[in-house]
């Protein structure tokens, strides 16, 4: 407890799944938490699940204009922000000759764009109330290609190295801010339920999904939550620029 007492975060894509997760044990450690989602109502229920320690967010990534008014919510009810996790993402299953531009677009708009702009205005906040730690929820597939993943690869390995120069940006302007990508593999959330649930063979492509898992199974949104924790707390605070996989094995192969 109170790993990260006194520090505020704002969690995007904090209605359900890793963002939800992650916005409950930031708050656990200590942390004032900013739930921030396109459900705006869904936000609302995390930041009442929470308590008095967190506020909820309307938030359309893609807009550039709510995210200003965002963080400048955030700063309105807790005075700084000193966390920020980029956790809002969508996927589409095509390969390369089936998806559509409207679909790439889509995915690349809330995954990429969106995490350009949280981290454009991310550090704007931040470099005024040192120090901070922006995490960014990338993949295993923005570290591997997948054939059927065309805009999703595209999307997290973009998400991938714009962290990478954003952690650099900061440090050679002496901001102590930290910029890491944070990469998980399948994890019982919504989304990827949302890849076999109602099928009548759902139990066959769950135990496929295992199958792949060197582990032997998938991961829990707990699995990433501690990582943010560990990446937003002064414990990592010597950790920029990097890739922090959990993945049960997957890349390892």
């Amino acid at each position: 407890m109170n790993r990260l007492a006194g520090k505020v975060a704002l969690v995007t894509g904090g209605a359900s799944g890793l963002g939800r997760q992650s916005a409950i044990r930031m708050a656990e450690e200590g942390a004032k938490v900013a739930v921030a989602d396109l459900n705006h109502a869904g936000a609302e229920i995390v930041a009442r699940e929470i308590g008095a320690s967190a506020i909820a967010l309307a938030l359309d990534v893609t807009s550039e204009s709510q995210w200003q008014a965002a963080i400048g919510a955030t700063l309105a009810a807790f005075g700084k922000l000193n966390v920020l996790l980029n956790s809002a993402g969508v996927g589409v299953n095509k390969d390369i000759e089936n998806t559509t531009m409207e679909e790439w677009r889509f995915v690349n708009g809330v995954n990429l764009d969106g995490t350009f702009l949280g981290c454009k205005h991310g550090v704007i906040a931040m470099k005024a109330h040192p120090p901070g730690s922006i995490i960014n929820i990338s993949s295993v597939s923005g570290l591997v290609g997948g054939h059927n993943l065309a805009a999703y690869n595209a999307s997290k390995g973009g998400v991938r190295l714009l962290s990478k120069s954003v952690a650099l940006h900061c440090a050679r302007k002496g901001y102590s801010i930290r910029c890491n990508s944070l990469h998980p593999t399948f994890i019982d959330t919504p989304m990827v339920r949302a890849m076999f649930t109602g099928r009548p063979d759902a139990e066959r492509v769950r135990q496929k999904l295992e199958a792949q898992v060197p582990l032997g199974h998938i991961g829990e949104p707990d699995d990433i939550a501690w990582a943010v924790v560990y990446l937003a707390s002064d414990e990592s605070k010597f950790v920029t620029g990097a890739e922090f996989v959990v993945d049960g094995g997957i890349t390892a192969m």
